[in-house]
């Protein structure tokens, strides 16, 4: 299934949230966390962090001895990992088109960046042309049930759409059919204080672009209200849940 993705607007969003990215970033820390669980013994020794962020799981890997090359669509992303030496090599690309030649890397880290690719197919082959005999990628992405939260507190207001919706678990497995692929599924969710700093959130993350686009209206005291009165939430505050699956290619 293909995207219609504006790709200089993502990287536009992600680069406007890239100084104060990893103080909101518990979803990717989470699901990172999750992924290190997958990764076969001696994962490496060059590795490519695709979709790098800041550089949070690039330094990870160059901790324990890895070569890293870090890459990111944003450049103010890519400037954010460098200022923190997160690797030793770093390259702006889409992931859709990766500017590596095959068989350059060992193996591919990928926390949360091929939901903003426009073919997830294509982008999970291209992981595998740059990977060598041998090696193996580790990747994650959002499943369609994340953000319901949001899609149901603005259904209440103006019907229009305020977040993305992701790929289902039909349309994920069309995607990948007959890749090595092994994978499993993990719910997410977390909790603020109120609906609005779920939403400061995701801003803070940058996960703010639409593929359809977004208004130009800005959030009112009365919509706020009513947004606090319809938004889901539980004994521990305003939710925000994500369906993610992580997958492991073996080549």
């Amino acid at each position: 299934m293909t995207l219609q993705v504006n790709k200089q607007a993502v990287a536009q969003a992600f680069g406007r949230a890239a100084q104060h990215y990893e103080q909101h970033a518990e979803l990717q820390r989470q699901s990172g966390d999750a992924l290190l669980a997958l990764a076969p013994a001696g994962f490496g020794p060059h590795v490519l962090d695709a979709g790098c962020g800041t550089g949070w799981y690039s330094r990870y890997w160059r901790d324990r001895g890895r070569t890293l090359t870090a890459l990111d669509l944003s450049a103010n992303m890519l400037e954010a990992a460098r200022v923190q030496h997160s690797a030793q090599h770093y390259q702006q690309g889409d992931i859709d088109a990766l500017p590596l030649s095959d068989d350059s890397v060992d193996g591919v880290w990928s926390n949360l960046a091929v939901q903003w690719s426009s073919d997830l197919r294509l982008a999970l082959q291209q992981f595998l042309r740059v990977t060598r005999a041998g090696g193996s990628v580790l990747f994650s992405t959002l499943l369609d049930g994340s953000l319901h939260e949001v899609h149901y507190a603005w259904a209440q207001l103006d019907g229009r759409q305020h977040a993305n919706r992701f790929l289902s678990e039909q349309q994920f497995s069309a995607a990948t059919l007959g890749l090595p692929l092994t994978c499993q599924q993990q719910v997410i969710t977390l909790h603020f204080p109120s609906a609005l700093s779920a939403m400061r959130s995701l801003k803070g993350i940058g996960a703010t672009h639409l593929h359809e686009g977004r208004g130009t209206s800005v959030l009112t005291r009365k919509q706020l209200a009513k947004l606090e009165q319809y938004w889901p939430q539980d004994e521990q505050g305003y939710r925000l849940s994500y369906h993610l699956m992580y997958g492991v290619l073996n080549k």
